[in-house]
């Protein structure tokens, strides 16, 4: 099976065909194909492949399914004795996408 390492909104994530992974938004709509040119290694049965910085001429492309925000999390801020205190919540927008192939 071959896996590839690559590298979106500043995290890498190691993705296989037909993988589904969440990663930050990207600026498409559903449906949309996306390609993704930062691949950092490219592993495979018979050969690995790792880039310095990146494997050249090799792509992941994916499909996005949907796009979202995560589950909403609290902060919250507390200076004990002084009467301060402050709530405050966060979804994080994420972008779901299904790799169909990766080529190198």
């Amino acid at each position: 099976m071959k896996h590839a390492v690559i590298e979106t909104g500043g995290k890498q994530y190691r993705v296989a065909e037909g993988d589904v992974v969440y990663v930050e938004k990207l600026p498409l709509a559903d449906g949309e194909t996306v390609t993704f040119d930062k691949v950092l290694a490219v592993l495979d049965e018979d050969r690995n492949l790792f880039g310095t910085p990146t494997v050249e001429g090799a792509s992941v492309i994916g499909t996005v399914v949907k796009t979202g925000k995560g589950r909403k999390i609290r902060v919250y801020k507390m200076k004990p004795k002084k009467n301060y205190r402050r709530t405050q919540g966060h979804r994080q927008p994420y972008t779901k996408v299904q790799i169909s192939t990766i080529q190198a």
